[in-house]
């Protein structure tokens, strides 16, 4: 039972801070409880993690949030962008493509080419802001970027964040508009998932009422944490990451 708090806080920790940073959640999840063959990655905790994520979001941005309610403009301009990730996810989660995509090798590959995309986007010149350029046509682009994170190893928050960058908005601004739609994505993910738990009678246990409250903790941190450090640095060291990372995996792979 002690190595099952171990799992939940290892798996919590790795979906708290990897969520938010432009490096892959669903990819070191995956990686982890393939190496470790972790017995407590099941679809509850799954859920149970997005949720304590999704709670961090809304708390930490909780004043954006009222006032975006009170926006009907950014508002709409929100839920359009998650438009198309909301469409895709769906067709390829009910036909089951989304097993197909979750290999290792892919996993590898796409790493690594989306943080080389990342280095060339991170290095356009900002010319726009959020509070006065973010309009129907960026939102639709960067909803239509976002559709490439239902590949593992791409990440939402990297696709989004070098979309935005490549719209000439700032490393701030971008990461907001990421933070923004991770609402929407996350809980359509989690809904989806809610769907099997109930067709597999999921055990509600406190194992998942742990992952929630550590993933809480975990990106409500991250977010803290990574919005300070961009404000002052450049992407280069989750990039770095990101190659190493996929080197690592293909070492895994080919030895």
């Amino acid at each position: 039972m002690l190595f099952d708090y171990y799992e939940i806080l290892i798996l919590s920790l790795i979906q708290g801070v990897s969520e938010f940073i432009p490096v892959s959640s669903s990819a070191h999840l995956y990686i982890i409880s393939e190496l470790f063959d972790f017995k407590n990655q099941s679809l509850m905790i799954d859920v149970g993690m997005h949720l304590g994520s999704l709670l961090a979001v809304l708390f930490y941005f909780r004043q954006d949030f009222l006032n975006i309610l009170k926006n009907k403009q950014i508002l709409n301009l929100m839920v359009i962008g998650s438009i198309p990730l909301i469409i895709a996810g769906f067709i390829i989660y009910t036909t089951g493509l989304i097993d197909f995509v979750r290999n290792l090798k892919l996993l590898a590959w796409l790493s690594l080419i989306f943080a080389i995309v990342l280095y060339f986007a991170d290095k356009i010149k900002v010319t726009k802001k959020i509070d006065t350029d973010l309009n129907l046509k960026t939102i639709l682009i960067i909803g239509l970027f976002q559709i490439a994170s239902l590949f593992p190893g791409v990440s939402r928050s990297g696709i989004v964040i070098t979309a935005g960058r490549f719209l000439n908005f700032d490393r701030y601004d971008a990461t907001k508009i990421s933070f923004y739609l991770s609402v929407p994505a996350i809980a359509g993910a989690s809904f989806l998932s809610l769907k099997d738990v109930f067709i597999n009678d999921a055990t509600f246990n406190s194992l998942i009422i742990l992952s929630v409250f550590l993933s809480f903790i975990f990106s409500y941190i991250t977010i803290k944490y990574f919005l300070i450090f961009i404000k002052n640095f450049n992407f280069n060291l989750f990039i770095i990451y990101r190659i190493i990372l996929s080197l690592f995996i293909f070492y895994i792979i080919y030895s």
